[in-house]
């Protein structure tokens, strides 16, 4: 069974949202073991150190040592919650591990190939991944650190499946004859929008004029119908001089 990390906890008893206050106060990060044919038990991480592995892929896949009271305990991370506000941790679920016993965790996918595929090079295509980890069950001697997927003989318009994953002799994927979904796909690259013509621009109103009132349309609240009459008899007087004026020139 590979270890890949090794950790100090120590067990507690004061459990609560007040308890769970003060530890993260101290330092320190509520956390659960359980499984392994044996109660749950309450302990606490060093916050510190836990943060300098929350951005190492392989601390969410890997067998991890658990050093308490001077013994040691294989587990693995079933979950780590991380403060909506704050870059720290708030709580850790951790699952015992038996040697003889299947474990189900979730690996990462790595893909290669993909600048030297036909549907890259040669045809422009665009590669886009659905899924970047995946979920598997196996021995844990036979847990591997990642997937690697190559890319390299991928067309355009194809795609990989979980299906198509070259997973180590040992290692399944639970559920996978139910949902074998897409894992990977190339597609063509999207089309910008053409910027507008001088046509189109000419024909579009110009931003922030204001519409013509169409014909037929209800005078303003408060306007009196002969208002509206002794308007327009102004407006028509005003505007017969401009057409005359015209005519001269």
């Amino acid at each position: 069974m590979r270890i890949s990390f090794e950790l100090a906890a120590e067990f507690r008893d004061a459990e609560g949202k007040g308890a769970s206050r003060r530890l993260r106060h101290a330092g320190r990060v509520p956390a659960i073991l359980y499984g392994g044919h044996k109660e749950p038990r309450a302990i606490t991480l060093n916050h510190q150190k836990l943060m300098t592995l929350v951005d190492n892929e392989k601390f969410y896949s890997s067998i991890i040592n658990l050093v308490v009271d001077d013994k040691k305990q294989a587990a693995i991370v079933k979950d780590l919650q991380m403060h909506p506000a704050r870059n720290a941790i708030v709580h850790v679920d951790l699952q015992r591990v038996v040697e003889t016993e299947k474990i189900r965790i979730h690996i990462p996918i790595h893909f290669k190939g993909e600048a030297a595929s036909p549907g890259v090079k040669s045809q422009g295509g665009v590669v886009s991944h659905r899924i970047a980890d995946v979920e598997i069950s196996c021995l844990p001697k036979d847990l591997p650190e990642s997937i690697e997927l190559d890319l390299s003989q991928m067309e355009m318009n194809q795609s990989k499946h979980l299906s198509d994953l070259p997973l180590p002799e040992g290692v399944t994927i639970p559920g996978i004859a139910k949902a074998d979904a897409v894992v990977v796909t190339i597609h063509p690259p999207r089309a910008e929008e053409p910027e507008p013509t001088a046509e189109v621009a000419a024909a579009t109103p110009a931003e922030g004029a204001a519409a013509a009132p169409a014909e037929g349309a209800a005078a303003a609240p408060g306007a009196k119908a002969g208002d509206a009459k002794a308007g327009d008899a102004k407006g028509a007087a005003a505007a017969a001089p401009a057409k005359k004026e015209g005519g001269k020139k």
